[in-house]
């Protein structure tokens, strides 16, 4: 199987609802549009970000085969598929649909907390289960579970097709860890957009960013700088941007950006429960960094 470097700028796409709650395809259509006229690099389906929970099996496919469509080869599109039972996830992989996607993004197992070991077997068992490319995904403020570098290692050298990992641990130190030791094909992405430049620094490649959604060109503009080293302007983009970055997730994630897309006209500010819009203290704090 061909490894495919997977590097820049990555957007974990929202899913926009029309207001009866159904899937909004048109402006699924069009933020995709956007996104790829603007020069992201790649994209993800079905992430957090995507209220992928909240979603049916049925609704999953359509999803991803819609942004597969609208994508048509213009660059790689990576598909979340993850969860905290492992024979699920291997069923998801074996019934889904995945044509047109290289990539599975997977989360490290919430709510039951495994061992280092139960991560291990977790994700060893998903890799030999699928002939697709894997990266992992750690964000323990919401899995409760931090997975450790000598574990991603572990599994870096046992299952060839994981080739990287979306950290989002927010341990600089951790992070050092991991990018000291990991091996040279093994790809390392951001996973919080605040951070990335200065993970970028230390050697991670890229972020799958998602504030992206609707900050498009500041954060390619940030990702793009630091490829090529010019750290003092990409400093200066991300310091104008900071405010906006830390609204966006000021009531959790996805409310933020929704929010910022609805008021650049590509969707509705609609949620499925348990998520809910911004507060209106957060809304105007927003549209007063966006004026």
């Amino acid at each position: 199987m061909g490894y495919q470097q997977l590097k820049g700028t990555g957007v974990a796409l929202i899913t926009p609802f029309q207001k009866n709650g159904s899937i909004d395809f048109p402006a699924l259509e069009k933020l995709t549009g956007n996104l790829l006229r603007t020069g992201v690099d790649f994209l993800v389906a079905l992430g957090t970000t995507a209220e992928t929970s909240t979603l049916s099996m049925s609704e999953r496919q359509e999803v991803l085969n819609a942004v597969v469509g609208y994508v048509n080869g213009q660059v790689p599109v990576i598909c979340g598929i993850g969860g905290n039972n492992t024979n699920e996830v291997v069923d998801q992989l074996k019934t889904m649909d995945l044509q047109g996607v290289d990539t599975i993004l997977t989360v490290v197992p919430y709510y039951n907390k495994p061992t280092q070991e139960g991560m291990y077997q977790h994700f060893k068992t998903i890799a030999e289960a699928t002939n697709k490319q894997i990266i992992l995904y750690n964000v323990p403020a919401r899995t409760g579970s931090n997975i450790l570098p000598e574990t991603v290692l572990r599994l870096a050298a046992d299952c060839k097709n994981i080739i990287g990992i979306k950290e989002a641990n927010g341990n600089i130190v951790q992070n050092m860890e991991l990018l000291k030791n990991k091996p040279d094909n093994f790809t390392v992405l951001s996973g919080d957009d605040n951070l990335a430049l200065a993970q970028m620094a230390l050697g991670m490649e890229g972020v799958i960013s998602v504030a992206a959604n609707c900050f498009t060109k500041e954060i390619t503009d940030i990702i793009n700088l630091a490829i090529v080293g010019k750290f003092d302007k990409a400093r200066k983009v991300l310091y104008r941007m900071l405010p906006g970055i830390d609204l966006l997730f000021a009531d959790g994630n996805p409310p933020g950006v929704k929010y910022v897309l609805s008021k650049q006209g590509v969707c509705n500010n609609i949620f499925r429960l348990p998520v809910v819009p911004v507060s209106e203290e957060t809304a105007k704090k927003i549209d007063s960094f966006l004026n």
